[in-house]
């Protein structure tokens, strides 16, 4: 886990980025042949210009220019990159998001860097992806979780790899949102799964995380996976949890 950023941030608001909190953009999207050339600019403010401008734009000749804006040292504009390269998805970006995310030191930036994989959808994103959401702080564990659900549709041997980490960040993470999120994965999980040991696992995970949470959105996002996936062991007990009050 990285210590050093226990100190850094506050736990209320660590699960925010600087980007949550920008103003809504123009209703004009950013001109690409206008933002290129600042991604190589001297100046760090308009280099995070340009990269703030690609989380919007999706184009490909960005992509070498962001993936070498990963190493810079301004960490503003690396969590900008970021997110830019998880809209710019590519198999060409997969391996320097891994690398930066076991090595940043900014809380902030390893949020953007899980999201980006998240979306990427790459196989590879997998054992880093359980690393953070099993080491890391609160706003990252919040969206490797996230980002573990988004890879269930990549192949059954990513799910298989994805579903213990999971129930054990629904059932332990002392963060709820950290919780809801792995309830939410889950769901996503099961749907990819035959019925399996696997499978039944996930559907104990969140049936325990329904009955025994005391947080109320856990319950809710633990109910609106099993839901989903319709496992009638899942349906029997909300539908017993309801008719007792309990729900």
């Amino acid at each position: 886990m990285h210590d050093d950023d226990i100190s850094v941030f506050d736990i209320e608001n660590e699960l925010e980025s600087p980007l949550d909190r920008l103003e809504d953009p123009e209703p004009q999207a950013p001109d690409p042949e206008e933002m290129l050339p600042l991604l190589k600019s001297p100046d760090p403010q308009q280099r995070m210009v340009a990269a703030r401008a690609f989380c919007e734009l999706r184009d490909e000749r960005a992509i070498p220019d962001l993936v070498e804006l990963l190493q810079e040292p301004c960490p503003l504009v690396r969590v900008s990159v970021a997110y830019a390269l998880g809209r710019n998805t590519n198999p060409a970006v997969v391996s320097p998001l891994i690398e930066q995310l076991g090595k940043d030191w900014n809380g902030y930036v390893r949020k953007g860097l899980v999201w980006a994989l998240g979306n990427c959808g790459d196989r590879q994103a997998l054992a880093p992806l359980v690393h953070a959401l099993k080491t890391d702080i609160p706003a990252v564990r919040l969206w490797a979780a996230s980002s573990l659900g988004q890879l269930a549709p990549v192949g059954f041997d990513l799910v298989v790899g994805a579903v213990p980490p999971l129930i054990q960040g629904l059932l332990n993470d002392p963060i709820s949102a950290v919780r809801s999120n792995c309830a939410w994965a889950l769901g996503q999980m099961c749907r990819e799964l035959p019925n399996n040991i696997v499978y039944a696992g996930a559907i104990d995970g969140l049936i325990e995380a329904l009955e025994n949470d005391e947080d109320l959105s856990v319950q809710e996002d633990a109910k609106s996976s099993l839901l989903r996936v319709g496992d009638p062991r899942g349906l029997q007990v909300i539908e017993d949890l309801e008719f007792s009050g309990l729900l």
